[in-house]
């Protein structure tokens, strides 16, 4: 039987957290109705030797609850890799699941939210892609890890936030497609600019409702009330944003940012779990401003958890065509291709 939590210890965890004006807040009471599901999902996923993934932007009574593994889509497939369990639910969205199925074909991978969705990977289709490269056969095609395996199978490289800016720098070729964030893209068409590099960048016209909400008068107004606040933003923001921020980077890179920084005030500009994360890992730390919740992330529930892992239904389970995984595999090997080596000479039409 896995290690049981008491709701005084859960309390005491996640108390901390206060996010939306005070909405989410974690007090005794409310311990008391989420322990004994938590403890119930320990149980089970230790009988069905499975493993729990959450993304950072999930519910903190997941993250800190039953998570094996916490952080952003690409990392937590990786984890996947590594770890020796039968089954990996993945509390997240369902093109998160297919990115660890893709990595993972032997294994089980479950999705415990049937609201399931992204605004921005749900932009784009595959054969939205093949009708593009029938329209731009000389360029490049980098797609974003937040992408379907569809739409992975028909690019010649996938992308992290992370990692962006350099593999589209590396690709030797100066036509580019990027897909499907189009605040993405114009934040790449300027950062490469700033780099002194001078290639063609188209995008679509996809975007995270989340990211593109906020408004950089927002910022000006926060650092007169607050000197010396750091601004730190995902480069899913609007370019607008991302020239008034102090630092720009992917969900984990912003954690290392805020953890390694002697400020005390921080305005964290991306989904509202990574200040729930901040507030518990880092207390000495004052996050001010609002964040936004994703209504898809946060659909994942404990309560979801438990009962793909008593038993799931098929829409639980990520299935993919062993064809389809194989191309969607070379789109990704061909990220590591770029971040790992220095000279490239993988080209458009791979």
């Amino acid at each position: 039987m896995a290690k049981h939590i008491s709701p005084q210890e859960l309390q005491k965890k996640l108390g901390n957290v206060q996010v939306s004006g005070g909405l989410c807040s974690y007090n005794l009471a409310y311990c008391e109705k989420l322990a004994p599901l938590i403890n119930e999902i320990n149980d089970l996923k230790a009988e069905r030797n499975a493993i729990i993934l959450a993304h950072t932007y999930v519910k903190p009574e997941i993250v800190y609850g039953v998570a094996d593994f916490t952080g952003d889509s690409y990392g937590l497939s990786k984890d996947a890799q590594r770890a020796k369990a039968d089954v990996i639910v993945f509390a997240a969205v369902r093109f998160m699941g297919e990115t660890a199925k893709i990595l993972n074909p032997g294994k089980e991978v479950l999705i415990p939210s049937e609201f399931n969705g992204c605004t921005l990977a749900d932009s784009i289709r595959g054969e939205d892609v093949m009708k593009l490269r029938e329209r731009y056969p000389q360029h490049t095609f980098m797609c974003y890890i937040n992408t379907s395996a569809e739409v992975k199978a028909h690019c010649d490289v996938c992308v992290t936030s992370s990692n962006v800016y350099t593999i589209a720098e590396k690709i030797p070729n100066d036509k580019i497609f990027f897909l499907p964030d189009k605040l993405m893209g114009k934040n790449l068409q300027n950062e490469l600019l700033r780099r002194g590099v001078h290639k063609e960048i188209l995008f679509s016209e996809g975007s995270c409702y989340v990211h593109e909400q906020y408004d950089p008068d927002m910022i000006e107004n926060l650092r007169l009330r607050y000197p010396g606040l750091l601004v730190v933003s995902h480069p899913e923001c609007s370019p607008g944003i991302i020239e008034k921020s102090d630092y720009i980077g992917s969900t984990s890179t912003m954690i290392e940012y805020v953890k390694e920084s002697p400020s005390s005030h921080f305005l964290m500009l991306t989904e509202c779990g990574l200040t729930s994360r901040l507030q518990v890992e880092m207390p000495g730390k004052t996050f001010v401003g609002s964040c936004t919740q994703c209504r898809y992330m946060k659909s994942n529930t404990l309560e979801g958890i438990r009962d793909v892992l008593r038993s799931p239904k098929p829409q639980d389970k990520v299935e993919i065509a062993p064809e389809l995984i194989h191309k969607a595999r070379r789109c990704i090997d061909a990220m590591f291709h770029y971040v790992e080596s220095p000279a490239t000479s993988i080209a458009h039409g791979s």
